[in-house]
């Protein structure tokens, strides 16, 4: 085992998109000058907002560029991601929606493959942190509906009666393959775990303008060739078992083709540690939702400690060393 194959700890990078609020600093201490802070890319190797390292032997680096001096990180099993080319094959997010994102779809592999160079299409999952009292998502339409009249409704700004809305709670998931029209609703905080694409189709925007005056581009074409106009189910929230062990407990919430996301409860306060590490199959990343703690790991002949607080977005490479955990601190734990 390479004496590198130490945790990371991750700064995202920021976006500033128009609906998006201040939770991200104010809560999550993210400190990035911009306001609003609509989403910041926790961990992200795509071009369009890299992840940067901020400890250990790759500080200062992009997620990026460590990856590629070191592919052995990623694990086994990366290279099995459809379109895989040796990068990351997720994006991790942080989602702050104080108004409605715009209604948008995104394409599968195959079509993005064919009509936008090569790029990855993009299924995702959103973990519900927080939901105000009326907040909803968009998932999918609410009846079967032809191409032409979809498109009508579009022009003439009617399409709202064919969306199927969702009232959402926190600690809510809502699996999103590619082809579904949706949208998160105001008011609603979420963790989103993607494929690593930056692929979003916009159908219809609610004719807002930019800090420029500009409204932002729409993608109806491209829109309507990939999106599932059927009518779909409500979605329903799968069984989840939370199995417990000393000084921790974890649960899986989705296994796609893509990821596999659990979400893991630490508490050592009655217990000394709890030991985690990633397997030579798949790096793992670990994005702290709640409370604090500690990570400790072998360093050479001395021992590293690295403090965990809220917002913390940790890679883990695989193959890694054995890691101690102390604290009471609640993660998701991502593997590809």
């Amino acid at each position: 085992m390479t004496e590198l194959k130490k945790p990371f700890l991750l700064k995202p990078t920021g976006k500033d998109y128009l609906w998006g609020g201040n939770r991200l600093n104010d809560e999550f201490g993210k400190n990035i000058e911009m306001s609003p802070l609509a989403e910041t890319w926790e961990c992200s190797t795509h071009p369009d907002g890299p992840s940067v390292i901020v400890n250990g032997e790759f500080s200062g680096m992009t997620l990026t560029e460590a990856l590629r001096q070191h592919p052995e990180f990623l694990g086994t099993h990366s290279g099995t991601h459809p379109g895989f080319k040796g990068d990351l094959p997720i994006l991790i997010k942080l989602i702050d929606a104080k108004k409605d994102l715009s209604i948008q779809v995104h394409p599968t592999d195959r079509y993005a493959a064919e009509k936008e160079n090569g790029q990855l299409g993009k299924t995702e999952m959103w973990y519900v942190l927080d939901a105000s009292k009326d907040a909803r998502i968009i998932y999918g339409l609410n009846h079967t509906i032809d191409r032409a009249t979809f498109e009508t409704a579009l022009s003439e700004g009617t399409v709202e009666k064919y969306l199927q809305k969702i009232r959402i709670h926190k600690d809510e998931l809502y699996f999103i393959e590619a082809g579904t029209i949706h949208a998160i609703g105001a008011g609603t905080l979420v963790a989103e775990i993607q494929e690593n694409s930056n692929l979003t189709y916009r159908l219809y925007d609610y004719d807002r303008v930019d800090k420029n005056g500009n409204k932002r581009e729409l993608h109806i074409e491209k829109a309507l060739d990939v999106a599932r106009l059927q009518s779909m189910a409500e979605p329903r929230q799968p069984l989840r078992v939370l199995r417990y062990q000393p000084g921790s407990a974890r649960e899986l919430l989705c296994r796609c083709e893509y990821f596999e996301v659990y979400r893991m409860v630490i508490n050592t306060e009655k217990r000394e540690q709890v030991i985690f590490r990633a397997d030579s199959v798949s790096f793992r990343v670990l994005l702290c939702l709640n409370g604090c703690g500690s990570l400790s790991f072998p360093d050479g002949v001395s021992l590293t400690q690295m403090e965990v607080y809220k917002g913390d977005c940790i890679f883990v490479p695989a193959d890694s060393e054995e890691i101690t955990m102390k604290g009471q601190m609640q993660f998701l734990d991502v593997r590809g």
